[in-house]
């Protein structure tokens, strides 16, 4: 339903095509993401023109940190959807049929990263077989071939389906329970700080030197621009670095198995980014108590580092939502 007021604003179709164009210093595909959520929201809301869009709210009912919320509200003030209140914030500047045009969606890419994380959870609920076809899959995510072999070639990448020696494709084991989710950490709370005191440890100092690096920018605010798979695989890649340094094949092999097994139930436990944060600056800690060669504290520390991340993914309600 539009209103008078909504009626004589410019439509934002024009700028909106700019604004998707590829550039150097564009919005990042979650700030994207995020402003079209909020316009789907105000749509299925049937939000006046002049309602207030509170900041917080947004966040709480998409379930992500404020930061995308800012920025995804930034974004859609430059298209014209959204008004700079005075006072402060923003409000509703366009409803009815310009609205509906009014998608910051980006081109494929965020397209197969939605399907992407769609499979995973459909996956991770049951919603799918441990055997399909790629024409079940193309036909339940209307999914055109190429975009559809670029997800399965990355899924496959990432361990959890692999083809079938004569047609279609087949899920690999994953954590599905909370019991079982809680019982990897138990696994690792036992072997990440044990792997770090291990005789044969020896300082790769290259490699955590970067992964060091990668955890700072997540901590100066890069966290606020990836979605829930990169920062898994970010993290991974952090635990996975420190435990290679302890040369014992057994611990590597495991925790890369767990790590494996456990991707789905993680992007759903995700913490909001504002905790997620603050686990990335204790592994930038972690990495410098290893680089002066203090051992012995940072074995102690990432025990703590575990156990308390544990605590706060395994809790009723923890993380956010795939």
């Amino acid at each position: 339903m539009t209103s008078a007021a909504g009626a004589d604003r410019p439509r934002p179709t024009r700028r909106h095509q700019r604004m998707t164009a590829p550039t150097a210093h564009g919005p990042t595909p979650l700030t994207r993401r995020t402003a079209a959520r909020i316009v789907e929201h105000i749509a299925s809301s049937d939000m006046p023109v002049g309602a207030r869009l509170v900041e917080r709210a947004l966040a709480e009912q998409l379930k992500v940190s404020r930061s995308p919320v800012r920025q995804a509200l930034r974004l859609l003030a430059e298209e014209g959807v959204v008004a700079a209140a005075e006072r402060g914030g923003y409000t509703v500047a366009v409803t009815g049929p310009a609205l509906t045009e009014a998608s910051p969606l980006p081109p494929a890419e965020d397209a197969t990263e939605d399907v992407y994380l769609r499979i995973a959870a459909d996956r991770l609920d049951g919603r799918l077989p441990d055997r399909i076809t790629e024409n079940a899959l193309a036909r339940r995510y209307a999914l055109p071939p190429g975009q559809l072999a670029h997800v399965l070639r990355r899924v496959a990448v990432e361990g959890w389906i692999e083809r079938l020696p004569g047609y279609g494709w087949e899920f690999q084991p994953m954590l599905t329970s909370m019991d079982a989710y809680q019982d990897s950490y138990r696994f690792r709370l036992t072997v990440e700080p044990a792997a770090i005191l291990e005789p044969g440890f020896v300082l790769d100092r290259d490699a955590l030197e970067t992964v060091r690096a990668q955890q700072q920018r997540l901590v100066d605010g890069e966290i606020h621009t990836i979605g829930n798979a990169q920062l898994y695989d970010l993290n991974s890649r952090f635990h996975e670095a420190v435990m290679a340094c302890s040369n014992n094949t057994f611990f590597i092999d495991s925790l890369r198995r767990v790590d494996r097994l456990r991707r789905l139930i993680e992007y759903r436990r995700s913490l909001q980014r504002d905790r997620a944060v603050l686990r990335c600056a204790e592994h930038v800690r972690i990495a410098d108590l290893l680089l002066a060669d203090e051992r012995v504290e940072a074995s102690a520390y990432l025990r703590e580092h575990l156990s308390s991340v544990s605590q706060e993914k395994t809790r009723r309600g923890a993380g956010t939502v795939v």
